[in-house]
Order: C-alpha cells, then structure tokens, then sequence
C-alpha cells in the first residue's frame, strides 16, 4: 500500500479527513490547468522540507513560492552544511544555561536543529562580492535573484554535503519560479546586508524592497488569470498575510478613480497547515470565512485548515500528490 492508498483508506475523520480532502482538491486544480502559489513560514527548510518540496517543483505542482527569509537561506544552509548539524531531541528541556553552551560553541538552535554559524558566514562571503558588483553596476536584484544565480553558476557546489535533489531553492531556480521574499531583512542574509550598508562595504543599496516583490506579485498574478490559480499555506505570517492581498490590492488599490473597482479572480483554492487556533489575535492573517469579507476568497472557494503540525502534514500532502 502506498501513502495515497493509506490516506485514502484511513484518513476519513477530523484533520485527517481534511488533509485528504485538501490534497484530493489540490490535485482538481491542477487538473484544471490551475497554478498553486505556496507560502512558507517557520522553519520548513531546516525541517528539509525540500526532500519533498523540490520533487513538487520539478513535477509542476508548484507554481510560486513566498517564503520568509529565513527559510530562504535555511534550505542553502542545509545544502552546504548539513554535515555540521546537530540535532537536540531533548531541545524542550535544556536549560538557559545549556543555550548558551550551544551559542558559545558557535551554533544557532531551530527546534531540534543547531546551525553551524559557520554556514551563515560562508554563504555571506559568496554573496557579498554578487552585492559589491550590483551596487558597482547601479543595478538592483531581489534577495532571492542573488542566491539563486548564485546556486545556478555553480559558487557553492563544492560546498554541497547532501543530494542537490533536496534542495527546493536549486529546483526552483532550475526551473525559473516565481519566488517572493517580503520582510527578507528579517533573517540572517538580511541582518548582513544591512550591515553592510551601515559600515560601508556596500557603498548604496542593491537589493529591491518587499514593495518591488509586491509589483512583481500583482504581475504574475495577472498574467495567470487565464487559469484558477490556488493557495497553499504553511503556517501563518507575513509569508501568507503577504501574497492573498493581491487580489483586493487589483480590486479595489490598483484602479486610479477614487471608489472604482476592477473584475479580478479570487483565489480559487486555499488551505492553510497550522497549529494556530482562533482566539484574540493569534491568527495571524485570518481564517478562510474572515478572508471572504476582505475579497480574497468566494463562498465558492475550496477551503481547508489543518490544524496540525506541519512537518508531519505537509510531507503527507506532497506525497499524495507525488502519488509515492
């Protein structure tokens, strides 16, 4: 029995139920010659979601992505580093002190996971040369245009330390996808080039804001209006917030008369993977129902919400629909 058989066969009641449906709906969309825009918050690529991730892309069931910084740089840093990883299964129970051994030897803690800083000075050094000749040239890039030329012309391979395979930044570079980044100085990448402008080793800037990633977003999004285009979120924050805007922002922002409204299509499949659960303000982004208010969604679009941990869930779903 493979894992669509076993979903099929077991998964008939409660979040089990709606992973199954979520997946069944997902796979309606792309039949219908429909697109899926992903977005990523928390720790995925540290969770290796790229094992799963990369084959998604490669096989067109993914379309575009919008991910925190974090989980841009996170899925390079297990590219080139995973060697140097160290897991702490018992991470719920080590003390602050026992933190600060960690931070002192030089690692950085994600749930069970300790980064190398190793890795995060390695991939600046590659980067920042990519800045200093932008800024040189008067040209400007989006954060994820420097890594994934990076990655493309071959600057870290000799770095590599797993299977390039799982690695879903080099599948999407590969296959030329859209990819938006916003808030993409909120991560260590980020951190670095603010303070290379700061002290001076950048002379000006060079990389494009989360309102260039905005523009960038409403164009594609028109450009598939042609076809249903979906919406897959892994849990909440501005890597969800970000992109279902988009079409309000057509609607209602992008006309230039005051009160006048543009014919935009919503969304037309959502679901959300999440342990958030409705209460004063810790849903970040609202549930599906809110979003119908905002103009986001129909009462007609296809919508789900797992509320269950993610890395177990998200795996499952891509399986499904990689029919493994």
């Amino acid at each position: 029995m493979d894992i669509r058989q076993f979903v099929d066969r077991h998964f008939r009641h409660f979040n089990a139920a709606t992973l199954r449906d979520a997946s069944r709906e997902y796979e309606r969309l792309l039949n219908r010659d429909g697109k899926m825009l992903l977005t990523m918050a928390g720790a995925m690529s540290t969770a290796e979601i790229g094992l799963s991730l990369a084959e998604m892309i490669r096989q067109d069931k993914v379309h575009a992505i919008c991910c925190t910084g974090a989980n841009l740089e996170e899925d390079i840093y297990n590219l080139i580093a995973a060697d140097g990883y160290q897991r702490m299964p018992d991470y719920r129970h080590l003390s602050p002190s026992e933190e600060q051994i960690i931070y002192d030897s030089g690692m950085s803690r994600v749930t069970d996971t300790c980064i190398p800083e190793d890795a995060m000075v390695r991939l600046e050094d590659v980067l920042r040369p990519r800045w200093l000749r932008a800024c040189e040239a008067g040209e400007t890039f989006f954060p994820h245009e420097f890594l994934c030329t990076a990655l493309l012309e071959g600057d870290l391979k000799g770095q590599y330390c797993i299977d390039p395979s799982a690695s879903w930044l080099l599948a999407a570079a590969e296959a030329g996808l859209p990819i938006f980044v916003p808030g993409w100085e909120d991560s260590t990448l980020g951190n670095g080039y603010a303070a290379c402008l700061i002290n001076g080793r950048l002379p000006k800037p060079c990389v494009k804001s989360g309102v260039d990633y905005m523009k960038e977003l409403v164009r594609w999004y028109q450009n598939n209006e042609d076809s249903p285009t979906g919406f897959f979120q892994i849990g909440g924050g501005i890597a969800g917030d970000f992109p279902i805007c988009v079409v309000p922002l057509i609607a209602k922002d992008l006309p230039v008369a005051v009160g006048e409204t543009q014919e935009v299509r919503c969304w037309e499949y959502f679901c959300q993977v999440s342990d958030s659960t409705t209460s004063y303000g810790s849903y970040s982004g609202a549930v599906p129902n809110e979003k119908i208010t905002w103009g986001k969604l129909t009462p007609d679009t296809p919508r789900f919400v797992i509320e269950s941990d993610a890395t177990i869930v998200v795996p499952l779903m891509f399986a499904y629909l990689l029919g493994w």
